[in-house]
C-alpha cells in the first residue's frame, strides 16, 4: 500500500472513529433535523455542557459538523449531510445479522 492510499484510509478511519459513540450518533441524527445550540443538545442528551461540548469537538475535528457562534450560544449543523447515507448501509448490515441469526435459531430448533 502506498503512502497516499494509507493516508486516505487513515483519514476515513478518523471520521468513523468520531462517529463511533452512541451520543455522537444521536447528535448527528438530531442535527439532520435542524441546527441545534449546545444548550438544546445538552438538555436532550441529559449530560453536562462540558461532556456535550467534547462530543461536538470530536465531530467538528473530524469535519462532520460546523459551528456558528451567536452571542453567548454556539449552534451546530451537519457540514456534510450525506454522512447520513452511511447509516442506511449500517442498518442493512444490522438487518442482515438479525435475519441470519433468526435463520440459524430456526435451523437449530428443528
Amino acid at each position: 500500500m502506498d503512502q497516499k492510499r494509507k493516508n486516505h484510509l487513515e483519514a476515513r478511519a478518523r471520521v468513523l472513529k468520531a462517529m463511533a459513540h452512541p451520543t455522537r450518533l444521536f447528535i448527528i441524527e438530531e442535527l439532520e433535523k435542524e441546527e441545534r445550540c449546545v444548550c438544546d443538545l445538552t438538555e436532550m442528551i441529559g449530560a453536562d455542557v462540558s461532556t456535550v461540548s467534547k462530543h461536538l469537538s470530536v465531530l467538528k475535528q473530524a469535519g462532520i459538523v460546523v459551528d456558528d457562534k451567536r452571542g453567548n450560544q454556539v449552534f451546530y449543523r451537519l457540514r456534510v449531510p450525506c454522512i447520513l447515507n452511511f447509516f442506511g448501509c449500517v442498518e442493512s448490515v444490522l438487518e442482515t445479522q438479525v435475519r441470519e441469526q433468526s435463520a440459524l435459531l430456526e435451523a437449530v430448533g428443528k
